[in-house]
Formats: structure tokens, sequence, C-alpha cells
């Protein structure tokens, strides 16, 4: 480090100093300054479209709650507006349940399987494809339903994919294979309470 004589070469050092790269330091500040300012409004902005976003998912699904396939429309012009929000995916989640309840099936399918392309989040992908493989088992797709069943990775489904493949194994005709799914299903965590009484009806 250069050593001055004197407080006023010291001065006329920072002068000098100054001069060569004032500029530069007050643009390194503009440019500092503007990207706090510009990240804080870009994290407002994020905060506002998903308030909207959480706002306009709750009005939708009341009118899905309260009129069922009528409101089929609005749910539906939602998700569009929203594709790549997983609000958009759980709007499809809902509406793909309607669905199913008027049994339009094949329209179910088409949601929930938009759903799973579209979603970021690991466990609506499990419930979408535990959904999935449900309306493929009633349309008689068993192998698609299994096959849809083992993408399923997280062992706290293991329960309810076993009993599943019970019920597709009890549908295609092998009570042997839906005994063992179904005693299996029993072991797990998220085992359901009408595991024994399938049990008891292959039993007799």
């Amino acid at each position: 480090m250069e050593l001055y004589d004197s407080e006023e070469q010291q001065v006329e050092a920072i002068k000098d100093w100054w001069k060569e790269n004032g500029k530069a330091v007050i643009f390194g500040a503009v440019i500092g300054l503007g990207g706090l300012f510009g990240w804080r409004y870009y994290q407002d902005s994020v905060l506002q479209g998903q308030e909207a976003a959480s706002e306009a998912y709750t009005s939708v699904i009341t009118s899905l709650q309260t009129q069922g396939a009528d409101a089929e429309a609005s749910i539906q012009t939602f998700i569009d507006a929203n594709k790549g929000s997983e609000y958009s995916v759980l709007a499809a989640l809902q509406l793909a349940k309607v669905q199913v309840e008027a049994n339009n099936l094949d329209e179910a399918l088409a949601q929930l399987e938009w759903a799973k392309a579209n979603s970021k989040d690991d466990a609506l992908k499990a419930v979408t494809s535990y959904r999935i493989a449900r309306i493929q088992a009633e349309q008689q797709n068993y192998d698609g339903a299994i096959a849809e069943l083992e993408l399923i990775k997280d062992p706290s489904w293991a329960g309810r994919i076993a009993e599943l493949r019970g019920d597709i194994s009890l549908r295609k005709g092998d009570e042997a294979a839906a005994y063992a799914a179904y005693t299996e299903a029993q072991q797990a965590e998220d085992a359901s309470q009408t595991l024994q009484m399938k049990l008891d009806d292959l039993a007799k």
C-alpha cells in the first residue's frame, strides 16, 4: 500500500481515484439497487399472482361443488388460464372426480392424464396415477391399470396399491392372486378397513 506524507496527499489521492472510478461505483450502486428493487417487485408480482390464482381456484371449486357437471366449462377455463400452476392440476383432479361421478370415464381419464403430465409435485402425481389406475380397472384395461400402479414408488401407498391389485385380480377371476394381494395390503400402514371383509368373502 502506498504511504502518504500528509493528509493533503491522501485527499488528493482520493480525488484522483474518484475521478477514475467514480462513474463505475455509481453505476454499480444503481445496478445493485435496481436489481434489489427489481427482485422485490418480481417477488411481489409472483405473490400477487399466486393469491389471485388461489382465489380463482376457490371460486371455481365452490361452483363445481354446488353445480357439479354444470360447472365443467368454467373450471376448464380456469385450468386453461392457469397452466403451469399446481392450481390447474388440482382443478383437473376435482373435475375428473365429478366426471367419474357422472360416469364420463373417458373425459375423467383425459383430465387425469393431463394433470399427471403437468404436475411437478410427486405427491400429486401419486394421487393421479392411482386414480388413473382405478378408472382403467373400471374400463377393464387391467394391464394398463397394473402398469400405472407400478409408477407409484411412494411406500405410503403400498396398502392401497396392493388392494387395488387384488381387486383387479378378482375381476380377472384369479382368486388366489387376489387373496395374496389383499393379505399383502393388510400388512401396510395404509391398510383399509374393508380388507378383512374382502378376505372373508374369498375364504367362503
